[in-house]
């Protein structure tokens, strides 16, 4: 059966360049952003993990790290960093999973149990759906999955934009609408009565009977 959000991330101990973790403890008591890649030395990813690592500061600022996973082993990720830093002009100093024999990529769905257990002689190609980005909460449960195709690089500005909004709702009994950035203004949710509303939020406008519009709570 495939994750599905809400669902416990699965745990797992793996070797990375920054020293062997155990995913569940690395994550702590924050938020993490886990995103994957088809191989080590690849045109799109390449830019992606530079791109990535110039947003650290505004994920740690959010309570949130970042680990990138590719299914090759470390050495090979140790060597990528100096192309990723060439690129982009950031250093990588967040963890990057090693994933040789696929054990995560399959734990985590993206590739099928009976994909192999190596990542040696694999093409991109072949590892084309380990494309995917998994936003996991303190609670270890899983609040937001992406997956690219391998031509279509990934907006991790995104991925910033729904951390606010999760870390928003997951405060205050709110809902973010379409193309909501933070500051702006929040739906009311239907489990909140009006009466409460007021109280909660001193105001609301009532767009639809069913949409109630507010400012964003500080």
């Amino acid at each position: 059966m495939g994750l599905r959000i809400n669902d416990t991330a699965p745990d797992f101990s793996a070797d990375t360049t920054e020293g062997p973790i155990n995913f569940h403890e690395w994550i702590g008591d924050g938020y993490a952003v886990l995103f994957s890649h088809p191989k080590d030395f690849t045109p799109v990813c390449t830019t992606e993990l530079g791109y990535m690592a110039g947003l650290k500061d505004e994920f740690a600022r959010r309570n949130a790290k970042m680990i990138g996973i590719s299914v090759d082993p470390v050495e090979n990720h140790h060597k990528w960093k100096a192309d990723i830093e060439k690129l982009s002009g950031n250093k990588v100093d967040y963890p990057m999973i090693g994933d040789p024999t696929l054990s995560i990529a399959k734990l985590y769905d993206m590739l099928p149990a009976g994909a192999g257990e190596t990542s040696e002689g694999r093409t991109p190609a072949d590892n084309a759906t380990v494309r995917s980005v998994f936003l996991i909460g303190p609670d270890k449960k899983i609040k937001l999955m992406l997956t690219y195709p391998m031509t279509t690089g990934r907006n991790f500005d995104e991925i910033l934009r729904a951390l606010d909004s999760i870390q928003l709702t997951a405060k205050h009994a709110v809902a973010t609408p379409a193309q909501w950035k933070q500051g702006e203004d929040v739906i009311i949710t239907a489990a909140v009565s009006d009466e409460d509303a007021t109280k909660r939020f001193g105001s609301f406008d009532r767009v639809l009977p069913y949409l109630r519009r507010t400012k964003q709570p500080a």
